[in-house]
């Protein structure tokens, strides 16, 4: 299992550092999602720092020491991010051109992309072979 979460952390971190820098190369489609209720001067830079929050946190994400705090930064993000997710539903014909029906499937991705983020904010299970070395070595201390 450990092995599954290696490979997934990697591909979760190639999705967040790709996802930020097509926020530089599309920037024009992040924009459409901004909420009305959000300045209009504030849209661009917010689409900036978005793209430039995901791709540090998916390298970081990557770094065994910055896993974990990288794990909750995506949480925050994601989080963060939510209203405009909720307004590209509101908008998904004009947006996405697709229905809002269609498009309401794509809401809870947010929920499992948290989760998965999550999972990387646990320690790993120590492997079952440390847990018996240690466990020998607790036994033969104490005889």
């Amino acid at each position: 299992m450990r092995y599954v979460k290696e490979a997934l952390k990697w591909l979760y971190g190639a999705f967040y550092i790709v996802a930020g820098l097509n926020h530089f190369r599309d920037e024009g489609f992040y924009l459409k999602l901004m909420p009305d209720y959000i300045p209009a001067w504030l849209h661009q830079p917010a689409v900036f720092w978005s793209g430039v929050a995901e791709v540090v946190l998916g390298v970081l994400l990557l770094i065994p020491r910055t896993t974990r705090v990288a794990a909750w930064g995506i949480i925050a993000l994601l989080i963060a991010i939510f209203p405009a997710n909720i307004y590209g539903w509101q908008h998904s014909e004009e947006i996405f051109g697709i229905s809002r029906e269609a498009h309401f499937l794509r809401l809870p991705l947010q929920a499992v992309l948290i989760l998965w983020a999550w999972w990387y904010t646990r320690p790993n299970a120590p492997r079952a072979d440390a847990v018996n070395d240690r466990a020998s070595g607790d036994r033969s201390s104490s005889d």
